[in-house]
């Protein structure tokens, strides 16, 4: 029993194996409490449409163990008569620790709502999603500055200061780094502008894709074959770039030239044919069919409709069937496709 009661730093031995058991137990206490909590509500939000309950169990799976080992020497310390210094330090340092892992808990909130909205909001309101990114990440920026703001002011540091100070700094940093804040308000223009959004398909130059992702600093967009190509956001908005996204229809002209030797009576029958060849066709939209002009080898007729969607294969597909469907008529009207080049005629006189 004496040696129990040897005392070491003006605390008895049986006080620190008391404040050592302690701890030890709320940290075991604390670590199942956590992965019950996260099984049981788990399971509990699988069953319901709401999603405050999915945000929380990603809040408690991000709680840091070494969080909880703090939190348990802090407690068991509790019973230790500690200097006062020690002491101070010891509350500094749960303070911190504390601090800590409330920014990785909204961090980790932010998170979750940004990709539960980037889920729901996709396919029917890509620029949202485009919007939400940008927002989080600034949401993010905005939260670990006042963490470590606070952090500091916490172990004693002259914060207004030190916010003068980068003030100042910012502006010799802003001088260094003008290309990447450049990108930087590019970004904030396609946000905020929406000249295209993730999945519109845009032809830059002499480029084309499908955007997959627009960031801070650049954009991302997927080729037709296959690679991937990387613009910044400056020199992508002042590039001359054409949006097929915004499409909702898609204008079709094209030209059929006949030779010359076609009689007058099929040459009426021509833009007919054609019509009909377009309007036999689903989502399509016809406008007109002329006979335009005399060409140097061939009569040639223009003809224009609309295909009621985007979709390049879907008009590739209709035009293919009007173009069939064209010349099994003039087949059986007996009407000849002008060759795309001059052709000499030839006739024998009688004698």
């Amino acid at each position: 029993m004496d040696f129990l009661a040897t005392s070491i730093y003006d605390n008895p031995l049986r006080t620190w194996l008391i404040a050592l058991f302690v701890a030890v137990v709320t940290a075991a206490a604390l670590r199942v409490f956590l992965a019950l909590g996260v099984r049981q509500i788990a399971r509990l939000a699988s069953h319901t449409e709401t999603t405050w309950d999915d945000a929380f169990v990603e809040l408690l799976r991000h709680t840091k163990w070494l969080f909880l080992l703090i939190v348990s020497l802090f407690a068991g310390s509790l019973l230790l008569t500690l200097p006062e210094r020690v002491r101070g330090i010891m509350n500094a340092v749960v303070v911190v620790a504390l601090l800590i892992q409330a920014g990785i808990w909204l961090n980790a909130t932010i998170l979750f709502w940004v990709k539960d909205y980037r889920q729901r909001k996709l396919k029917e309101d890509p620029a949202s999603v485009t919007t939400m990114s940008a927002m989080s990440f600034v949401g993010r920026l905005v939260l670990w500055s006042v963490i470590l703001l606070l952090i500091l002011d916490n172990l004693g540091v002259n914060v207004t200061a030190l916010v003068a100070g980068l003030g100042v700094g910012g502006i010799a940093v802003a001088l260094a780094v003008q290309n990447i804040l450049g990108d930087l308000f590019a970004s904030l223009s396609i946000v905020l502008d929406k000249p295209f959004t993730v999945g519109d398909f845009l032809i830059i130059d002499n480029y084309m894709g499908s955007v997959e992702y627009i960031g801070l600093k650049t954009t991302r967009v997927r080729s037709l074959s296959g690679e991937q190509l990387v613009f910044s956001n400056a020199d992508l908005l002042g590039s001359r770039i054409r949006n097929y996204g915004r499409m909702f229809e898609r204008r079709v002209a094209f030209n059929i030239g006949v030779t010359y030797q076609t009689p007058r009576d099929q040459l009426i029958k021509i833009p007919t044919i054609i019509q009909k060849a377009v309007e036999a066709q689903e989502s399509t939209r016809f406008d007109r069919s002329h006979f335009k002009e005399y060409g140097d080898f061939s009569l040639n007729f223009e003809t224009v409709y609309y295909v009621l969607g985007p979709d390049y294969n879907t008009y590739m597909d209709i035009q293919q069937a009007v173009n069939l469907c064209i010349h099994e008529r003039f087949e059986e009207e007996g009407i000849e496709f002008a060759y795309p080049t001059q052709t000499l005629f030839l006739q024998r006189q009688q004698a």
